[in-house]
């Protein structure tokens, strides 16, 4: 009795002589994606016939974009919210330091501030630097300083003050989370090597924080821009929002000087999320296996594959 032929093929081979069969895949169809399409689209449309038909006068929009006062306006909004980010930023470092440092004392009193600072309203803060003036007639620092308050707290110096020490409070608890993402061998290490606390800061924690710290410290800012639109009606602060609205009312243009206003915000939200982009994408080198694709780069490669995948066609 002789063995049957062990067989050694795969198992699912085709028959001898038969050309296996052409795989035809068919693509799941999402009807919701198209669904949801045309509701979002129709939403849009309704949005924009409801614009249009408004009686808004849009033409004065561009008309007054680049009034002498609106500029200045403009100007007065943007330096006030770099100086006002720039103290807190310090401010924020300083009081992260003290919060993470050892000594009870600091650490204490950094909390209080944090506390402080985030549990009132910022439009608060603003009133209560403008109306020093009520209950300390008179700054007296001895030899350093000494004036009237009414004098020293301007509009100017009331809005610093109120937004910039209300930012130190949000900078403080984001400096602190970017120190502590930094591994603590790292700290432990730059000792071993007879670094001091202090350039073990600044030249191994910080810059390696940075890549943690600054994403919100951008979003940050972007907000204190519009945020500073509250010392208009809280310090009598001249900026964008208060320039418009006077135009408003003296040419009777309320509502459209506050979409010049809006205009204007959007730029600048725009100008700075760039530059945004850009920080964070130099503080990621060394983080990630290549860094995102610029703005100018995405646009060349999607017009390469345009065009690789219309002389596929043209050769076809």
């Amino acid at each position: 009795m002789t063995a049957a032929p062990e067989k050694t093929g795969p198992a699912d081979a085709p028959p001898p002589g038969r050309e296996p069969e052409t795989i035809k895949a068919i693509p799941v169809r999402h009807y919701g994606r198209w669904i949801s399409a045309v509701v979002v689209l129709a939403l849009l449309g309704l949005l924009a016939n409801a614009f249009a038909n408004a009686k808004v006068n849009y033409h004065a929009i561009p008309d007054y974009l680049f009034n002498s006062n609106v500029i200045t306006g403009l100007g007065k909004t943007v330096l006030i919210s770099v100086l006002a980010m720039a103290l807190g930023l310090v401010l924020g470092i300083v009081l992260a330091v003290m919060r993470l440092s050892k000594n009870p004392v600091t650490s204490s009193v950094s909390w209080a501030y944090i506390w402080f600072f985030r549990g009132t309203p910022v439009y608060v803060q603003l009133l209560l630097w403008f109306n020093l003036a009520l209950i300390f007639p008179e700054i007296n620092l001895g030899f350093i300083y000494r004036d009237y308050t009414s004098s020293f707290m301007t509009p100017f110096m009331a809005a610093l003050l109120g937004l910039g020490l209300n930012e130190a409070a949000y900078m403080s608890e984001i400096v602190r989370a970017g120190i502590q993402s930094v591994d603590e061998g790292q700290t432990e290490a730059s000792h071993a090597l007879g670094m001091s606390q202090g350039k073990t800061l600044r030249r191994i924690v910080l810059p390696q924080a940075m890549r943690v710290i600054v994403p919100p410290t951008g979003n940050e800012f972007i907000n204190m821009l519009k945020t500073s639109s509250l010392a208009a009606s809280a310090a009598q602060y001249l900026e964008l929002l208060r320039s418009t609205s006077d135009i408003g009312q003296t040419t009777g243009a309320t509502v459209e000087m506050l979409f010049l206003a809006a205009t204007w915000y959007l730029i600048l939200t725009s100008v700075f999320s760039v530059g945004q982009f850009y920080l964070e994408r130099y503080y990621a080198r060394g983080s990630l296996r290549s860094l995102p694709l610029t703005p100018w780069q995405k646009v060349r490669s999607n017009l390469a594959a345009i065009s690789n995948r219309s002389s596929e066609g043209v050769s076809a």
